[in-house]
Order: C-alpha cells, then structure tokens, then sequence
C-alpha cells in the first residue's frame, strides 16, 4: 500500500469517526479491567533463578529430603538486662508463648525448649531420661548458660558467643500437599526434558502445575500476615530488648511489600510529575489531558492483560508501570510539538489537516522509534534470567500499546477536542536547544576529542565491572531486613544458607551379594566384616558397609566439616560431625567406640533424631548434609570463588569424585544469578547494536548514516557501563538491564533528529543551516522527552530498594549522555562526514 493510499485509509477510518474509535476502545478496556483484580506480585524463589536452573528442584529435593525447610522467621532477642536472669528469661518465654500462639505460627524453637544436655548422670544409656530443658526443669542460669555455649550445635545459632543475644525460630507450616504437588511436577518436568510426555501427561503436568501455583499463592499470603501478626508482637517488646525480625519468608514478604509501596509510589508520582510537565511546557488543558489518557491506557491494558494470564510482577518488572508513562509521553510530546509547528505555520488550516499532516511526518520515524526500542527490551529476553525475560516481554507488549494508542487515541480525542489556535509555542528562534547547534559549530574539535576521551574512560570503567555483590546491600540500612541480616551475620552464624552435600560411594561388587554388609542388616549381623567392630576403627582394612556410621566413613565427614567450618566466609557450620561432638560429651568427654557409632540412629530417641540426626545423613539416599551460613555482610565474600575453592578442596585434597559432591541452598541459585550477568550483559547488547544497526540501515538507506546514528547511543550506553565500574556498583538483576534500556530510548532522539535533518536538507543543501533549523524544532522536542525520562527516573530514588535506586539514577544519567550526544556528536558527524551528499554551491 502506498503512502498516501495508507494516509487516505488513515484518515477515512480514524479522523472521520473519532467518537466510535474510543467507543471500540473502551470496550477493550472494560474487558482488560475484569481480572484486574487478579494482578499479583511474586518476590519467591522463583523470581530470582536463572530460566531451566535445576537448582531450584534441587534444592527443594534436599530440603524435602533432610527435612529441612527455609519456611521459618527468625526472631533475635537482645534485653536491657542479662539474657541469663529471671527477667531476660521471663520476658523471653513471655515473647515465645505469644509467638507460639499466633494461628499461622507450626512451633516455636529457642533455648527454652532444646535439650540442655546437662546433667552429670547423662550418658548414652540415660539420654531419654535425662534430658533437661529450661521450660520444663529448674536450671540453675550458669549451668544452662553454659550448657548453652558448650554444646557445638547451639553457638553462633541458637545463641550468640557473648550469651547476649538469643533467637526464637518461628516456624512456618508448609502442607502436605504442596511436597506432594511438587514431586509429581518435577517428575512430569523430567519426561518433559527426556521428551517422552504423552498428551495425557502434558494435561496433568499443566494441571499439577496451575495448582501448585494457587497453592504457592495461599501460602505466601498465609505467611504474610502471620509476619504482620509477629510484628505486632514484638512491637510489645521493644522496650525490654532489642528485637529484629530475619528469615527468608520476612525477606519475600517485605520485597512485596516495597513491590506495591513502589508502583503507588511511582504511578502516583509519575502522573503528578507528568501533570505538571506538560502543563509547564505546553500551558493547555487539553495538551494535559490527551497524553496523560494515552499513558494510562497503555499501563491499564498491560495491567489486565497481565491479570488475565496470571503474569505476577516482580521486582524487576514492578519498573514497567514508570516505563511505560514515560515513554508513552515520549512518544506524545513528538507529536504535539510537530502538530504545533504545523499549526504555527498555518493558523487558519483545519484542525484534521494538522492532525493529518501530524500523523504523515511522524508515524514512519515514531514506528521505528517503538521498533527499536522493543528491540532493545527484547534483547532481555535473552537474557536467560527469569524475572528478565518476563520483563523483556512485558515492555514488547507495552510498547506496542503504546504505538498503537498514540496513533489511535490521541488522534481521536483531539479531533474532538480540536485545541485553541491561539496558544503558540514562542518564537523558535529563541529555543533553548539552539545553543546547543551554536556550540557544536564552534567546539565541534572540542566535542569530539572530549567523546574519545568519554570513550577511553568507558572501555576502562567496563573492565572493571564485576558482578559479585551482597543481598543485604540490596536494602536501605533504616530496614529491618539490613537491620535483622547485620544481627544474624554478626551475631547467629550468618545469613546466606548453603549446604554441601555428599553422596556415598557406590558399594563394590565384593560387598553385593549375601555377605554384604548392608544398614538393612547391619542389626542382624554386627560381625559382617573381618575388622572387630567392638575394638576400634578398621582403617583401610574394614569391609565395606553400606551406611555412614563406620569409623572410616565419619573420620572423612569430619575432615570436610573442619575444612568448612575454617573458611573465614563460614559463620555456622552444622553436619553429623557437630552431632558426634555433642554425643562425646554425653559419653563423659569420650568419642563414641565403633560399636557405639553403629547404634547411635537405634539409640536415640525419635525426638532426638529430628534434631541430630535427619537434617545431616539420609541412609536412604546415601548422602550427608553439610548445613552452612555464610556472612553475607561479609566485604570479602566471592561467592563463586567460594563455591570452586570448596569444590576443589574436596575433589583433590580429600580425593572425593566429582560426582559426590553438589552444592545446593539459595546462596547457589542467586550465585548462578549472579554469574550469568556479566554474559548476559554483552548478549543483549551485543544483540541490541546490531538489530538497530540493521534498522538504522533500513530506515536511513545509508551506511555512513547508520554508523553515525549508532555512534552517541554507544557511546551512553558505554558511559553508564563505565561509570558503574569506575564507582565499584556490580550488575545486578536492576542494573543489567540500564544499558539495553538506554540504547532503546535513547536511540528514539536519534532517529528523529536524523529523520528531520534529512527533510529539512532537502530545503537548501546547507549542513550548518540545517542543523540550526533541526535544533531549534526536533531538537525541542528532543529535549523536553529527554528532560521528562530524565527526571521521571529520579523518582525511583524513592524506592526501599536499592537497585531500583541505582537503576534510576543510572538510567537518567544514560539519557542525559544520550541527549547531549544527540544535541552535540550527533550533528558534529553529521556535518563532519556529510552522508547526505556535497552541499549547495
């Protein structure tokens, strides 16, 4: 279809019937509005792992397995006066009781209710009888403090070393239900990767997985408001101690929290801000009214479309609310100021020809605009990160509205709504942008020497960017998330879970058969080796046994628990090893004999078991937990250099294979996270360069254009890499994606400044004229769009969370670099180089 026959249907369909464009529009809004009600905010794990990480199912495996479960609050208690006293006891128990009787709250753990393990008369044979705890026996405070700090589980956990601080584990029930869910998705998913799911399969697999996302869902609310309930709890306390509230479900719970504070915060102060931007600038109820509405629909028919397939949003995409606003208003203010020219030019025209001639000039450079644009954000769906790519997604769409309802909705509403002739921009002779084309003319040496310059810097700065950072440096240090991790970090063993687990060697062909000496028959047959098993350890010359409880095997364990347990990243370190210690001091300071060692799961009792014994060996399974916490505090923490350090200790000092060892826990998904930054870094913008290379070549039809146009959108894109390494900020799942970002918007003042300069030389062949005439029209339009992201951006400086802060200002010193770069090295090349042809004699 030609131009003008697409001009002609344009304006037959859109400028002839306004009034049934926004009847048939308002319909689809009214549909986008009926599952509003369903949009939903996610901050699980989920949300923080890379796409297809089998990290996550493995981690809950091992959780399910050692039961174990990170579905608890930690609560550390600090009293005015000493832990150890009537009063540090009595409000402490007092604070329990209540935490425990809350509907949301499972049990309860803290030192009122572990086993003391005191008594003189406690042995191996008595430990059921003799038990004491300080809710149900009358302890003496020094002999359960000290009970308390010489038992090798409790320190750094339970209690603090200096025996001030305590902690109350608040535990969280999770159903039945949810493990069951689990299990069978997981299972399903397996056939899936081996491609042998059946159509039947794929059904139940989409079933299982809609309810284990409901489930998910219930949950979560569940926790959220038992940790309001806790808080109000504690509130009653903060007068006799000091109290922080930790835990990964507090963690969730607050991301949420600061998911649905943001997007109030920053719809509201965005449309506040949009309100008295294009007041200020345009002065017209009407050049107020018309872009807001565009900017709200674009949000609302993204909102529902998200509510409609459950799309939750997460931290990472909560941005797209402000994302939207502003670059739909981008897009709005190119028009409005273009329609002004027109009418400026010709006051006594019709209202539609303005519109017309509006919509002609600037639909092929705002369809690029939104073209490359969604190719920058599209470039994250590469990323392989999954809250990236679901954000990716959800700008494409968005962005595509917002084309839509700008070439739609404002052209409607302003036919109807046709606006005063009398309101006139002021003489662009005076335009503030001009300045910028008179210092281009007369420092051009200067402009491009000082984008070397800013060019050198950048590579440098991006060479130093690193993608190692702390989860705790995420959050303001007035919240009680930094607050509650500091406390634990330095006080309880640390914050960061990781386990390393070990998996038994495969029993030899010798051991199978009859005379194998198995856990299954270890109790009918305590001779099944050569070595005497009541004397002392075998060494090398012990059979083999299948089960862990040999004097081999744990002399092993050990090793690889004081190796952990020395690294200086370590706060807490818990394994069966902490749990052999703690018998030898039952066994009156005497380690347990091989024959002890072989009886101690039939002799402990089942209560004991829970606690001793299933979160570090699974028998059924083969392997032994390694339980540890790491400082995440720490300045010094490499997560990955820890993971390969610890992975190549155990593999060549201590001779294990490499596949016996697997690390697990959420300190190895947010590291596989972490890692995959830097990759996807130079992927997306890789892939973003060279997609709107190929666009500037389409739409300019010139090579030398092409260069030129991607010359100052590299170079913002470089500078706020480099600045980001030059000031130490790391990538983070905010930060990764400001450079793809920045290229998407900045490259819109490109194309139109481009687009006009080559309309506009046409006139008279004369670079330095035409350059003046674009600064002072485009140019215009170019600033006010860049001021507006610029500042709308500012306004994440109000987050709680700190990458969105950075993101924010991040992004707006982006667009400020790709403003001065459109205004300045722009024209500079463009007069420089001359892709247009020789001038006019």
């Amino acid at each position: 279809m030609s131009m003008n026959a697409a001009t002609s249907l344009y304006s037959r369909i859109v400028l002839a019937h306004p009034a049934l464009i926004l009847i048939g529009f308002a319909l689809i809004l009214v549909v986008a509005s009926l599952r509003l009600d369903q949009f939903r905010l996610e901050a699980s794990a989920e949300s923080l792992v890379l796409e297809n990480d089998q990290a996550l199912e493995q981690y809950r495996t091992m959780t399910q397995r050692f039961t174990g479960s990170d579905d608890f609050l930690l609560v550390t208690y600090r009293p005015e006066a000493e832990l150890f006293s009537d009063q540090g006891i009595v409000t402490l128990r007092a604070l329990r009781d209540e935490l425990a009787g809350l509907a949301g709250v499972a049990s309860t753990n803290s030192i009122l209710n572990i086993p003391l393990l005191h008594s003189p008369q406690l042995t191996l044979d008595t430990v059921d009888s003799e038990i004491r705890t300080l809710d149900d026996n009358d302890v003496p405070m020094d002999t359960a403090r000290e009970a308390l700090l010489s038992n090798p589980l409790y320190p750094n956990l339970l209690i603090s070393e200096d025996a001030r601080t305590t902690a109350i584990q608040v535990n969280l029930p999770t159903p039945e239900t949810y493990f069951a869910l689990l299990e069978e998705r997981n299972s399903l998913r397996d056939k899936a990767r081996e491609g042998e799911l059946s159509g039947s399969d794929q059904k139940r697999l989409d079933a299982v997985s809609d309810e284990f996302t409901a489930l998910s869902e219930t949950v979560s609310d569940q926790h959220a408001k038992t940790i309001a309930e806790v808080r109000e709890v504690l509130d009653k306390y903060r007068t006799d101690a000091e109290l922080h509230l930790g835990g990964v479900p507090m963690i969730v719970a607050d991301m949420i929290s600061f998911i649905k504070s943001d997007l109030a915060t920053f719809g509201i102060g965005v449309l506040l801000f949009l309100i008295l931007t294009l007041a200020v600038i345009f002065r017209q109820w009407r050049w107020v009214a018309v872009p807001l509405l565009c900017c709200l629909f674009t949000v609302w028919l993204v909102a529902g479309y998200l509510s409609w397939i459950q799309q939750p949003v997460t931290v990472i995409s909560s941005n797209f609310v402000l994302l939207l606003l502003i670059m739909t208003l981008s897009m709005t203010i190119h028009l409005i100021v273009r329609y002004r020219e027109f009418q400026h030019d010709a006051p006594e025209a019709d209202p539609n020809d303005h519109m017309l001639n509006t919509v002609r000039t600037m639909a092929n450079p705002c369809f690029f605009m939104a073209i490359t644009t969604i190719v920058a954000f599209g470039s994250l769906t590469f990323s392989g990160i999954r809250p990236v790519i679901d954000f990716g997604w959800m700008m494409i769409l968005g962005l595509a509205l917002a084309f839509i309802i700008t070439f739609l909705i404002f052209p409607a509403l302003l036919t109807l709504l046709p606006p005063k002739v009398s309101n006139q921009p002021a003489d662009e002779g005076r335009a503030f942008t001009r300045r910028f084309a008179t210092f281009t003319d007369r420092f051009g040496g200067t402009v491009l020497v000082t984008s070397g310059l800013l060019a050198v810097l950048s590579v440098v700065g991006i060479s130093r960017l690193t993608v190692e950072n702390s989860f705790i440096d995420y959050f303001k240090e007035n919240t009680e998330i930094y607050r509650g991790m500091v406390t634990i970090d330095n006080e309880l063993g640390g914050t960061s879970p990781l386990d390393v687990i070990i998996t038994d060697e495969a029993p030899p062909e010798s051991a199978s058969g009859e005379d194998a000496f198995t856990s299954d028959s270890f109790t009918n047959d305590a001779f099944a080796s050569d070595c005497d098993p009541f004397i002392d350890d075998c060494g090398e010359d012990e059979a083999y046994r299948d089960t862990w409880f040999t004097y081999q095997k744990m002399q092993r364990l050990e090793e690889v628990h004081r190796y952990l347990d020395g690294l200086p990243e370590t706060g807490k370190t818990l394994s069966i090893t902490s749990t052999l210690e703690l018998l030898a001091q039952v066994n009156q300071g005497q380690p347990l004999n091989a024959l002890e060692l072989a009886f101690v799961p039939a002799a402990l009792p089942d209560d004991l078991k829970e606690i001793l014994l299933t979160p570090y060996i699974s028998e059924k399974h083969d392997q032994a937990r390694f339980s540890m916490r790491l400082i995440d505090s720490s300045p010094d923490l490499r997560r990955q250099q820890l993971l390969d350090q610890i992975h190549q200790h155990l593999t060549v000092e201590l001779g294990f294979e490499e596949d016996q060892v697997t690390f697990t826990g959420m300190t190895v998904m947010y590291n596989n996270m972490l890692q995959s930054l830097f990759d996807s870094q130079i992927k997306t913008l890789g892939i973003v360069f060279l997609a709107i290379g190929l666009m500037f070549l389409i739409l300019f039809r010139s090579l030398k254009l092409a260069l030129i146009g991607l010359a100052p959108n590299v170079l913002a894109a470089g500078s706020v890499l480099g600045l980001m390494g030059w000031l130490g900020l790391p990538l983070d799942l905010m930060t990764i994606t400001v450079a793809a970002i920045t290229v998407g918007i900045a490259v819109d003042d490109t194309i139109h400044y481009i687009h006009r300069f080559k309309v506009e030389f046409a006139k008279d062949h004369d670079y330095h004229n035409t350059m003046h005439r674009c600064h002072q029209s485009i140019g215009r339009a170019m600033f006010y769009t860049s001021l507006t992201i610029i500042i709308g951006f500012s306004i994440l400086v109000l987050s709680n969370f700190l990458p969105t802060i950075y993101f924010g200002l991040l992004t707006g010193f982006a667009m400020l670099m790709a403003l001065l770069g459109a205004l300045t090295l722009l024209p500079k090349l463009i007069v420089l180089i001359k892709p247009l042809g020789p001038e006019s004699a």
